[in-house]
């Protein structure tokens, strides 16, 4: 546990919250200032500043795809990926709406962790349990700081008639997982969305975070173990496509890890990309510096905390640690290993920290379908390359800016932000009186993310 105190806290008072609270005085923290810094929200609600001292209004990118259509029918033509906050959230709550109302939808379940106080998602599920879908809904009691919400909410789908689990005895149940079974023309057939996020309609606009609508045969089997083994139903003896943690998540990574270094030593390419929260358990730590021992290549994308120690002789020579802080805050989870050339990606919903990996339910999904793997590599060259808000680990555990003379300046999260106004912008309707803009003769499309001043990518220094 730790205590934030007020600098100026007396003594006799510090000693007695600390006896109180069964902590050492090591984990007491003085603060010179404000303790509780959530009253800078309100202080922001209630002023009118300056244009120049806040960012722009943004408006999320709405994927043509998944408007004014069945999107069931859309995800069986293929797997759509989701990019918060720059994709608009709405795809993830019209997916519960339309399950709550479609009369082939059987069943309807999903993992709540973190929802907002006014959440449309706790609605569609409510209507969904009146429409007489079979509801299962698991509400994590332990999500920090939102126990009081969950209640609440729990408290609401139970009594509109949904299967209500509280969580697992010891565990967090940390995975972002929607399971739909519907009944198709041509049998049943298992929707499901993954995420790296929560399904929280305020955050979506704040948080970056990955999602995947999917209806793939053996990754519907994994979900529906997933929700068996939460319900106490039965636990799976495997998983075909999804690994999950306590344990899973931990075990296939390192296998994956091996695999690179097993590449590194016949002397062939080997390159580890990752992008978390958080790195500090000590076994993938360990891992990873077995991996650039060996001459793997390692680029890490780390918000926060990162127990890892770069510039290692020997060690970790070939490790590269970046954070990204900005104006959103960096929140997806991606594992890419180069396995021979294949390019294995996946998205999990865990960082590497022994909570994630051992006391959480955490879940991480592989990307199948080649484009979005592509854009997915595009999207983690781009932030490699951001030289603004990136700050770089140095061997003696301080962060540098990056130094950005002689490149074109590149905010990642302000880049995005520019690439959805200008997919919004092209689907605006183009006045009679003004020529169509063209591409090669085929009218307006979707360009793929590239680097604004490398068109070949390759600034993360290894794909190219």
């Amino acid at each position: 546990m730790r205590l934030e105190v007020d600098a100026g806290m007396g003594k006799r008072l510090v000693r007695y919250l600390t006896k109180q609270m069964r902590i050492d005085s090591d984990d007491v923290y003085p603060i010179n200032g404000p303790i509780d810094l959530t009253f800078l929200k309100q202080i922001i609600k209630r002023v009118q500043p300056d244009p120049d001292a806040v960012y722009p209004e943004h408006t999320p990118y709405l994927n043509p795809v998944l408007q004014n259509q069945n999107i069931f029918d859309t995800i069986r033509q293929q797997d759509v990926f989701v990019h918060l906050p720059y994709d608009s959230f709405a795809p993830v709550t019209e997916f519960i709406h339309q399950a709550a109302g479609d009369p082939e939808v059987l069943a309807v379940k999903m993992t709540l962790y973190r929802v907002s106080s006014q959440s449309p998602i706790i609605k569609y599920l409510k209507q969904a349990a009146n429409n007489g879908k079979q509801v299962t809904v698991l509400v994590e009691l332990k999500a920090r700081f939102d126990e009081e919400n969950n209640v609440h909410w729990a408290r609401e789908l139970e009594e509109a008639g949904c299967h209500v689990i509280y969580g697992l005895v010891g565990l967090k149940t940390h995975c972002k997982l929607t399971l739909v079974v519907r009944r198709d023309e041509d049998g049943l057939r298992r929707y499901m969305h993954m995420a790296t996020g929560n399904y929280n309609d305020v955050t979506a606009r704040l948080y970056t975070d990955m999602g995947l609508f999917t209806c793939n045969t053996e990754i519907g089997i994994d979900a529906s173990s997933i929700f068996n083994m939460l319900s106490g139903f039965s636990e799976p003896p495997f998983f075909h496509k999804l690994s999950i943690s306590p344990d899973g998540i931990k075990d296939f990574l390192s296998d994956q890890i091996d695999a690179e270094i097993k590449e590194a030593r016949a002397g062939r390419k080997a390159i580890i990309w990752m992008k978390m929260n958080s790195l500090s358990n000590p076994h993938m730590i360990r891992k990873l510096y077995e991996a650039s021992a060996a001459g793997v290549q390692v680029n890490l994308l780390i918000r926060g905390i990162c127990d890892l120690k770069v510039g290692i002789p020997g060690v970790s020579d070939n490790i590269s640690v970046h954070s990204i802080v900005g104006r959103f805050l960096e929140h997806s989870r991606i594992y890419y290993f180069y396995a021979g050339g294949e390019e294995h990606v996946y998205l999990s919903s865990a960082d590497l920290m022994t909570r994630n990996l051992k006391r959480r339910v955490e879940i991480l999904f592989p990307i199948l379908q080649d484009n979005i793997r592509v854009h997915l590599l595009q999207i983690f060259d781009l932030m490699w390359s951001d030289n603004v808000k990136t700050r770089v680990l140095q061997p003696d555990d301080t962060w540098k800016l990056v130094d950005g003379r002689g490149h074109p300046r590149l905010d990642v999260q302000e880049y995005f932000v520019e690439h959805a106004a200008a997919m919004n912008q092209e689907l605006l309707p183009v006045p009679e009186s003004t020529p169509a803009v063209t591409n090669d003769g085929q009218g307006m499309r979707f360009t793929p993310l590239q680097s604004p001043d490398d068109p070949g990518l390759g600034k993360a220094g290894t794909r190219v």
